[in-house]
């Protein structure tokens, strides 16, 4: 395998003195693909049913449900179980508690890409 050139091995510019702005606003939990997509596709109706969550995120019942149970434990969504025609259906919604961490979270991402030098 070939060197690489000298000169190509140091940066043209200087490392950051300090992280990037918006780093420490991210939520931990909302940085998961699955909480994440949940959060944003619940911001933008009432509710939606588990099913229909899987089918949009592309994911496992399992998964999902262990993902969403999270959101849930952290008091960011709403859970409500019924039966529509003898058929169990479970709903997710997000509570303020949820908007306020979901913005929190988008706004600290807007940061932190705007911070990028790409």
């Amino acid at each position: 395998m070939p060197k690489p050139p000298p000169d190509a091995l140091s940066p043209a510019r200087p490392p950051p003195a300090e992280a990037p702005p918006g780093l420490d606003g991210l939520d931990p939990l909302l940085q998961h693909r699955s909480r994440l997509g949940a959060m944003v596709l619940l911001s933008t109706a009432d509710s939606i049913a588990f099913s229909h969550l899987r089918d949009l995120l592309q994911e496992t019942d399992g998964n999902l449900g262990a993902q969403l149970r999270k959101l849930e434990e952290a008091g960011y969504l709403a859970v409500t179980k019924q039966f529509v025609g003898r058929k169990p259906v479970t709903r997710y919604a997000i509570v303020p508690a949820g908007q306020a961490a979901l913005r929190g979270h988008l706004r600290a991402m807007e940061a932190l890409i705007k911070s990028a030098k790409v």
